[in-house]
């Protein structure tokens, strides 16, 4: 865990202390940290590359492993 010290406007400080009561956070770092959750969703995943995007896409179409089936694959390697 990384600790910062921050100063933060009035208005944010406000919109921490609503974030906090909302999700019943037990401090503001936990709220910025849903807040950095949900800016990554809608601001930065949006944004990529479309190579990956279709790179992603085949591999969710993939087998998938159990937790079981991949420990036993790696235990033969």
């Amino acid at each position: 865990m990384v600790q910062a010290i921050i100063n933060v406007n009035k208005r944010t400080n406000w919109i921490l202390n609503i974030v906090k009561a909302k999700f019943g956070l037990n401090d503001k770092s936990q709220a910025i940290d849903i807040m950095a959750e949900e800016y990554e969703k809608e601001v930065l995943e949006p944004t990529l590359r479309p190579e990956y995007k279709a790179k992603l896409k085949k591999i969710m179409k993939g087998k998938h492993f159990s937790r079981k089936e991949m420990e036993k694959r790696l235990r033969n390697v």
